[in-house]
């Protein structure tokens, strides 16, 4: 991914310890602009295609990579050298077209002037006009071998395994047992009836996995007995595993059977082992799983969906005591990232397979997966899941984590209330009870959003919905969940049973704050900012402060109103923002 203009600040200060090459990795590159303007632009568009072939990235032009110091290696690029043509160059000379950003960051050395280019990530490959691509592989450009722009065409999903024809349709291929389960499975997600009634063959076309009387591998892989599976989708297969440690297992299940079976299957050993918390609420009781039933199966049907059938490696599910992970064959495709999978738009490796589940209601054309396993597991104040690439395969691991009842009771009081909170609006509230303060760059981050998307998020909160106070200056602004809120949110009554309790709550909630603002470089707390994120009034506030400077965790600049909370500890350089 693309530097920010302060990361290739930070860098260019580097260069008096280490020379630009030590610097240099995937997504960043120092290179000298040299005489020939022209030669400098061809490798210019070199350089972007490159990098867009390899996932984003910067190169930052007018620095020698070979020499240590700035003076020594910052030579410049010349003045004369305009941004919007070479902007314009690269365009016109790159095929599909690339639109790099560009910082002009002054300096003291060399012309006073080096480029940053921030070619950013988008669904390769790119070549220069004249069909020459290279990509890069740690810190070289390579060569775009022809294997390698068939697998990116491949993972852009514009070769659909799973829509390829494999004969005609022959009733000896089916398993009643697959279509039976299809056609449960899609009644119960309330498919229309005019479907689900529909005789085996003019179900599997109406769903579009026979095309002109002759079978595609979608329809195997949906309606077909094991042996089809064999012939006609070899590499396809599942494993549950029952881990009793890292490397060892205590129960192991492999299959062929389709998918519809496999999913019923592999969901019921799930929940054998998927321990139950039962939670009092008022005069009733309710039962929570410890892994959401909602996130397993979207998480499932993700893998199913999405796996490459022409990798011979299983969809593996590894059940452990305290964690769970599914791992499918095949990266993520059309850009898709970890960073960015919870709003891109939606792509997918076969889409002759999820058109057809599209059409039986049993997932969403919106992408809308993995925002359910979000949901279904903030609501519940539960951890989010790690999704990473892994080699050649995509793993989702969930971990245990306690249900938070307190958190459970506000998302259905106030959706009670009328108001239905969004992913965007409980990843917030889930971070400022784990965070006494949230900005911009943070919110973006989480959600997953635009910086301006995650702001208007923060207004809505701030001025519709009510449960976060804005804070701060034109240097750094901040938001906290309002006192009233956060009581709701964390169960805390102010009962004298648990006033201590709260106490100390709130001080680690105003000394994180202080922490981070120390770590920023922010300007420090005052008592109306402390008596903003607390609810606290001002002598409370005098009596908290005055405990943490007894306690030599902070120094007070300043008398009344305008008195500072400065943090003592030179730790603070070093608090995670």
């Amino acid at each position: 991914m693309p530097k920010s203009r302060a990361e290739v600040e930070k860098l260019l200060e580097r260069l008096d310890e280490r020379s630009a090459d030590e610097l240099e990795a995937q997504d960043v590159d120092f290179k000298e602009w040299g005489k020939d303007d022209r030669a400098a632009v061809t490798k210019a568009v070199d350089w972007a295609v490159c990098m867009a072939n390899g996932g984003g990235g910067t190169i930052v032009f007018g620095v020698a990579d070979d020499l240590v110091g700035r003076r020594n290696a910052i030579v410049g690029v010349p003045r004369d050298v305009a941004v919007d043509r070479l902007r314009l160059a690269i365009y016109d000379r790159t095929d599909p077209k690339l639109t790099p950003t560009f910082d002009e960051i002054d300096v003291p050395e060399g012309t006073g002037r080096v480029l940053a280019m921030h070619v950013h990530p988008g669904m390769p490959p790119y070549t220069d006009t004249s069909g020459k691509g290279l990509i890069r592989v740690g810190k070289d450009c390579k060569p775009l071998t022809g294997a390698m722009r068939r697998q990116f065409f491949l993972d852009a999903g514009a070769e659909d395994y799973t829509g390829e024809t494999v004969g005609p349709v022959d009733r000896g291929l089916f398993s009643a047992a697959a279509i039976g389960a299809l056609r449960d499975a899609a009644t119960k997600e309330s498919a229309p009836d005019e479907l689900t009634k529909l005789g085996d063959e003019e179900l599997l076309a109406a769903i579009g996995v026979v095309h002109e009387g002759r079978l595609t591998r979608a329809a195997v892989l949906l309606a077909g007995s094991e042996d089809a599976l064999r012939r006609h989708v070899p590499k396809y297969a599942w494993t549950h595993l029952r881990m009793s440690s890292d490397t060892d297992y205590s129960a192991r299940l492999d299959g062929r059977a389709a998918i519809p079976l496999a999913l019923a299957r592999i969901l019921d050993r799930m929940s054998a082992d998927n321990p139950i918390e039962t939670i009092r609420h008022g005069l009733h009781h309710f039962e929570y799983s410890t892994f959401p039933e909602i996130a397993l199966r979207e998480a499932l049907l993700n893998a199913f969906c999405h796996a490459d059938y022409r990798i011979a490696s299983p969809i593996l599910i590894k059940q452990f005591i305290g964690r769970l992970a599914i791992t499918n064959p095949g990266r993520l495709v059309g850009g898709i990232t970890p960073d960015n999978i919870l709003h891109h738009a939606p792509v997918a490796r076969n889409p002759c397979l999820v058109e057809a589940l599209v059409r039986l209601r049993l997932i969403n054309r919106a992408n809308l997966g993995i925002q359910r396993i979000y949901k279904s597991l903030l609501i519940e104040g539960k951890d989010l899941p790690a999704i990473e690439e892994v080699g050649k395969s995509l793993r989702i691991t969930f971990r245990a984590s306690n249900l938070a009842p307190a958190f459970r009771t506000f998302v259905e009081e106030e959706q009670k209330a009328g108001t239905d909170l969004g992913v965007d609006d409980l990843l917030i509230l889930d971070h400022l009870l784990r965070s006494a303060e949230i900005d911009v760059v943070e919110a973006s981050r989480i959600c997953q959003r635009s910086r301006d998307d995650a702001s208007a998020v923060l207004a809505r909160m701030e001025q519709n919905l009510g449960y976060v106070d804005h804070g701060g200056d034109s240097e750094y602004s901040y938001w906290t969940l309002r006192p009233d809120v956060h009581a709701r949110l964390s169960n805390a009554e102010g009962s004298k049973q648990n006033r201590g309790a709260e106490w100390e709550g709130v001080k680690a909630r105003v000394l994180n704050v202080i922490q981070r603002r120390a770590a920023r470089g922010a300007q420090p707390l005052v008592n109306a900012d402390v008596r903003r994120i607390t609810g606290l009034d001002r002598h409370q506030v005098y009596r908290l402060v005055q405990e943490f400077a007894n306690e030599g965790k902070i120094r007070i600049d300043g008398h009344g109103r305008a008195a500072k909370y400065v943090y003592c500890d030179d730790s603070a350089k070093g608090v995670r923002t």
